[in-house]
């Protein structure tokens, strides 16, 4: 078989196709913000910024799920994991689709019946609104580090690689996606992330089919991969410090990604905005479906890399600084003769980051509204909250932009600075939900020692993790190799075709006994740590203090309610005396009882099947009111309006209709 040789270094540059092509890719993304914010009747409330006012399908917020987490610390790193460990990476699509199961059947169900917009909210129905604010200020802050970080991520690596201006990138890319989502809201969001994500997998096939063409086809690639121990499934080391194991996707990539979608403010406000139940449970699975897709095509972009390079490792050779360059230095080698393509790639990047980006500054607009705004000036119209939320936009998406450029001061570490902050926050905030949702007994005591245990262990081990990273043996990198790496001779222009010489080895550091044992576990496992620390101790001390009883919490609030009632089931209302005399009324796709409040006003206790109204009427018990947007066929999602235990109250809703 013929070697693929590379190209010398100095040839690696972007041309004015390139640009283009990205520059076409943040084009169309500004213009579907835009359409939304203009063309389609403005974004009037907050439930129609936050939520698309709760009429979105399945597909299209399956596909902005499964782009939010696909960020370019993805897109760049996944393809680079496989290159160094193997096509075993591919079982994390056993964590994404046993995380799938768990979503649609514990989590989905309570959040979506509930019709809250914040699932912190959840955190005060069921323990306390200092609980709730805990979560908050804990979500905002490590959203607003780890979006920081994504923004950046693409800038420096396209940057090293490429020459593109760092700062001219940061600030385009944080300006792009913090106007659209400030302009369209939700629905702007939902359909740029089914754009990007087209994109992001039109520069994989792009990558795979243009290798798999270099190295003489498929069959050639395999027989490489399998040749150097990348076809490397069924590993069953038990051992934590193993990077990548079945028992590390099984438990630790599980719990990590549930943690990302089962509870994730971000994740759970797009699967809410679903005009159904049953719709969001299907935009689940359509999620499932393209995060296989994903991270698939990645790794296999990651075998056809290894093959191309196999004697020749880039980062070896001194080509690259860091395993993450491996994909732009790659692109911009094999579609040299390309105009264009290398531009494609650009935006496959800055797409993923541009999702992740716009998802996080929405959600974290989401909760300071639901979470702080809101319950602290309750008279403020929703005209105001609307304006509002898109102003928190504006400013989170600053303030995330300002985060990336002081994350330049963190050098290497940027990417391992994402995964730490996944863990660190997402595991002990799931323990905090799986104490809520299925765990009766748990309290407020409980909750806050689980979460200060499980951030405090998270905590210890990544920090642990970063400053003394693990060998490569421990963690289970493969062999590559640079026997027949071109040198360039910059002086004479002239490539020598031979073995590098040896790199420098510098001496380690000092290293603590606990460096090699519990700071090397796999970072899979940082999220796992916080949540069933978080768990284990919250169980505990809420025993100590005084278990809950559940005669005490609210319908609703447990997952094991929703188990008893059925698909069907609606919280019930607490009625006064006043309301004892309701007449009954019902048909084959109604169950209501009513009641006179003036000429066309009825109060709905149950709905079983689709039923039209003009608008809904919140009444709350002290007597004031809320007129909410309009709502079609509110067949599963209006038997979560019927009421909503908030401080320890019910509201009551009424639904406008002629009679």
């Amino acid at each position: 078989m013929e070697e693929y040789d590379l190209f010398a270094p100095e040839k690696l540059t972007f041309g004015l196709w390139d640009y283009g092509v990205f520059a076409l890719m943040l084009l169309i993304s500004t213009s579907i913000g835009l359409f939304y914010a203009f063309a389609k009747g403005k974004q009037k409330t907050s439930d129609d910024f936050f939520t698309g006012g709760r009429s979105m399908s399945a597909v299209p917020v399956g596909l902005s799920l499964a782009a939010s987490f696909m960020s370019a610390i993805q897109v760049l790193g996944v393809p680079a994991e496989a290159y160094r460990y193997g096509v075993k990476f591919l079982q994390m699509c056993i964590s994404q689709i046993l995380n799938s199961v768990l979503t649609a059947y514990i989590f989905l169900p309570v959040f979506y019946r509930l019709g809250i917009t914040s699932t912190y909210e959840y955190l005060e129905m069921r323990f306390s609104k200092s609980v709730r604010l805990c979560g908050t200020i804990q979500y905002v802050i490590g959203t607003m580090l780890y979006t920081g970080i994504v923004i950046y991520t693409p800038a420096l690596i396209l940057n090293q690689v490429t020459g593109l201006d760092i700062w001219a990138s940061l600030l385009s890319t944080g300006a792009i996606c913090t106007i659209y989502t400030t302009l369209g809201g939700m629905k702007a969001v939902i359909w740029t992330d089914v754009f990007q994500v087209l994109v992001m997998m039109s520069g994989f096939f792009a990558i795979v089919i243009q290798g798999t063409i270099l190295l003489g086809g498929a069959g050639n690639v395999l027989e490489i991969a399998s040749n150097n121990s990348r076809i490397n499934f069924g590993d069953f080391d038990p051992d934590p410090r193993s990077r990548y194991t079945f028992w590390t996707f099984l438990f630790g990539g599980t719990l990590l990604w549930l943690s990302m979608y089962g509870v994730n403010q971000a994740q759970v406000q797009r699967y809410i905005s679903c005009k159904t139940e049953r719709e969001a449970k299907l935009a689940i699975l359509v999620n499932q479906g393209a995060l296989c897709l994903i991270v698939g095509s990645a790794v296999a972009c990651g075998i056809v890399m290894f093959a191309l390079y196999r004697n020749c490792d880039p980062l070896l050779a001194g080509y690259v600084s860091a395993p993450d360059q491996y994909i732009p230095f790659l692109v911009l080698e094999i579609f040299e003769q390309y105009p264009g393509v290398p531009g494609l790639f650009l935006a496959c990047a800055y797409s993923g980051t541009l999702s992740t980006a716009s998802t996080s500054i929405n959600a974290m607009a989401a909760v300071t509204v639901e979470d702080l705004i809101k319950p602290n000036m309750p008279s403020l119209s929703q005209k105001k909250i609307a304006l509002i939320s898109k102003g928190l936009s504006l400013i989170y998406g600053s303030a995330c932009i300002t985060v990336a450029a002081l994350s330049s001061l963190l050098g290497g570490g940027v990417l391992q600075g994402s995964f730490t902050v996944m863990g660190v926050i997402g595991g002990p905030l799931l323990g905090a939900f799986i104490l809520g949702m299925l765990i009766p007994a748990a309290n407020t005591y409980g909750v806050f020692s689980g979460l200060a245990a499980g951030f405090a262990l998270s905590f210890w081990v990544a920090v642990g993790g970063t400053l003394y990273p693990p060998s490569a043996k421990t963690m289970g990198v493969l062999p590559t190799y640079a026997d027949l790496c071109p040198l360039y001779n910059s002086t004479n222009g002239t490539i020598i075709m031979g073995p590098l010489p040896p790199a420098n080895i510098s001496t380690p550091l000092d290293r603590p006994a606990i460096a090699d044992d519990f700071y090397a576990i796999s970072y899979m496992y940082y999220g796992a740590l916080g949540t069933l620390s978080t768990v284990v101790i919250g169980v505990l001390v809420s025993y100590i203090t005084g278990a809950t009883k559940r005669s005490e919490l609210a319908p609703g609030l447990l997952w094991w309610d929703l188990m008893k009632q059925g698909a069907t089931f609606t919280p019930q209302l607490k009625t006064d005396s006043s309301e004892e005399s309701l007449t009954e009324y019902s048909d084959d796709s109604l169950e209501m009882k009513t009641k006179a409040f003036g000429a066309a006003t009825f109060l709905v206790h149950g709905v079983t099947g689709a039923h039209e109204v003009d608008r809904l009427l919140l009444v709350r018990k002290d007597g004031t009111t809320e007129v909410l947007p309009k709502a079609d066929s509110m067949d599963g999602r209006a038997s979560s309006w019927i009421s909503r235990p908030v401080d320890k109250r019910f509201f009551h809703l009424l639904a406008e209709t002629d009679v």
